[in-house]
């Protein structure tokens, strides 16, 4: 199963050092209003950074505590103006952050060890972090709330843009697609399913599970390590999965079942509240000529019912045919992966699958391919009808064509604008203490300028 990564033993080491620098010496790295940053806030979280893979760096130092003290004058706001979160709010995104962070540590016994201390008493420790990081948030959140842009001022802000600094757009497209994936019969699964029912006798009949799962377990996770999936709770799995496994006690073997993955029997090892730790043993039907073909028939009934006999539009039929699950409720158009907010269908073609981009080069404008098999990365093949819906060839960016784009960077230059205006007049009105070994930092700058404020900064 999953390993204990270097990265996450580090953070965790660099927690144990900083921990023990909290309970001998430390010192006020900064004060913000009536909330105080310590130097061993700063130092864990320098340390956390350079175990992500940043490289050593004196200076971020000076970014952190920036951002420390951008959270604070936040979240003194929020009392003022009663903004607020939920407990249950704060129990969630700490229980999200621990599912993370068991994964990534094998379990939670080896978080727990590795941390010194029970999750309850580390949660304990850090929802104070936590919740007053999300109360800033969403204080800054209201901060801007209200700020728009009309097309005047994306008019007015494209204006004062350089003419030689305008930025350059690639060639983009709007691509649907409906996909038929190939589906083994009830025959075909059948020697699967008489596979994993044959290893799970093995085991019944005294084999060792995890050298079993070693041997012949598929999911590539978790074969290494005999099967071992670690403490998941019912969000984490297939819900077929959950089920199988929270119907189980420590110990048991489970029937074989079956989800979108393949063949599975799993074992249960342990229960501790709503999670349980498992392994499992998967085999993966491989698809058959059979069920390609099969696929390849349906493809090409879609297509004639769409371009032959005109009795469905692609959107419709997309909706009612295709098994992808992502585009299939919305008529088929693949979404921009890098533009999910926007939830925008322009997709720049080198960001597109190469094998669809190739048929949609040759591809007009409105017409719709025949049936293309196409392999994903995984391996996996399934036939797709494409729909051309649009082209726009790569430019310098213009109002005419690129209306939203600009209109996002207008929103946010305006958002950054009003958040520092925010910021510029509350640190005048706030007392603010910077220690003197973090005085010279470029990043701070701002708020050391406050001359009005000299006289109440003591040593």
């Amino acid at each position: 199963m999953r390993k204990f990564g270097i990265v996450f033993l580090s953070c965790l080491l660099a927690f144990t050092v900083v921990r023990a620098q909290r309970s001998t010496l430390d010192k006020v790295a900064g004060v913000v209003g009536s909330s105080i940053i310590l130097q061993s806030d700063i130092e864990l979280s320098y340390a956390q950074y350079l175990a992500n893979g940043g490289q050593p760096d004196p200076s971020v130092k000076c970014t952190i505590l920036s951002r420390l003290l951008t959270q604070k004058l936040l979240a003194q706001q929020a009392v003022i103006d009663s903004v607020s979160v939920t407990e249950d709010d704060v129990d969630n995104q700490i229980d999200r952050r621990m599912r993370g962070m068991m994964q990534r540590a094998g379990g939670q016994d080896r978080l727990e060890q590795f941390l010194g201390r029970s999750l309850i008493q580390y949660k304990d420790e850090i929802r104070p972090d936590i919740k007053e990081q999300m109360v800033a948030e969403k204080m800054q959140g209201k901060i801007t709330e209200k700020v728009s842009v009309t097309p005047q001022e994306v008019k007015r802000f494209f204006d004062k843009i350089p003419k030689d600094s305008l930025p350059s757009y690639n060639k983009e497209v709007e691509v649907g697609e409906i996909a038929f994936q190939p589906k083994l019969s009830k025959d075909e699964k059948q020697f699967y399913r008489d596979k994993a029912e044959g290893l799970r006798t093995r085991v019944k009949n005294g084999e060792d599970f995890g050298n079993i799962a070693r041997l012949y377990s598929q999911d590539p996770g978790s074969a290494s390590e005999g099967g071992d999936l670690g403490f998941f709770d019912r969000s984490m799995m297939a819900k077929e999965f959950t089920a199988t496994a929270f119907k189980l006690k420590a110990g048991e073997v489970s029937p074989v079942f079956e989800t979108e993955f393949g063949f599975h029997f799993l074992q249960v090892i342990e229960r501790r509240g709503e999670q349980v730790h498992a392994r499992h043993v998967l085999i993966i039907p491989v698809t058959t000529p059979g069920s390609l073909e099969r696929a390849k028939f349906k493809a090409d009934s879609v297509y004639n019912l769409i371009t032959k006999n005109k009795k469905l539009d692609f959107s419709t039929a997309a909706s009612v045919f295709s098994d992808d699950k992502e585009t299939k409720y919305n008529g088929g158009m693949l979404m921009n992966a890098e533009d999910v907010q926007a939830r925008s269908t322009l997709i720049p073609t080198n960001k597109l699958d190469p094998q669809v981009a190739l048929v949609v080069d040759t591809m007009k404008v409105n017409e719709i391919s025949k049936p293309q098999l196409v392999t994903a990365q995984d391996g996996k093949q399934s036939y797709k009808i494409l729909y051309l819906r649009s082209v726009t060839d790569a430019h310098k960016a213009n109002m005419a064509q690129d209306l939203p784009k600009l209109k996002e960077v207008a929103q946010a230059d305006k958002v950054n604008r009003s958040v520092s205006e925010w910021f510029e007049k509350k640190r005048k009105n706030t007392f603010i203490r910077i220690d003197p070994e973090y005085q010279s930092c470029a990043q701070l700058k701002n708020w050391l300028e406050k001359p009005e404020q000299t006289a109440q900064v003591k040593p």
